[in-house]
């Protein structure tokens, strides 16, 4: 757990996914169309990607990826994610993290 906290609290925006995740590639544009450049760590890729699954899960993600930090905290999955887009409450979260949205 301690490596996903490190990770994700080292930049502003930091998805956890999975490189044949079309969830997590739907999150990622989304991010990126809204201005902001995550910083991606693919799981799958990493030698420890199934104690990072475990990690996340305990974090309270509900599904392991993609996993949503913004600002070091966890904000969940994509059900979490669009909701937050839809209700209007993402955009702020993300505004000292973009160039765009001011």
């Amino acid at each position: 757990m301690e490596k996903v906290t490190r990770l994700a609290s080292e930049k502003g925006v930091v998805i956890f996914t999975k490189s044949s995740c079309c969830l997590c590639y739907a999150v990622n544009i989304l991010f990126q169309e809204l201005g902001v450049n995550p910083t991606i760590h693919e799981i799958d890729k990493d030698n420890e990607g199934r104690d990072m699954e475990k990690a996340l899960t305990r974090l309270g993600c509900t599904a392991p990826v993609p996993a949503v930090f913004i600002g070091g905290k966890l904000v969940g999955s994509t059900n979490e994610v669009m909701s937050l887009h839809l209700s209007g409450s993402l955009i702020p979260l993300l505004k000292p993290y973009s160039a765009t949205l001011s």
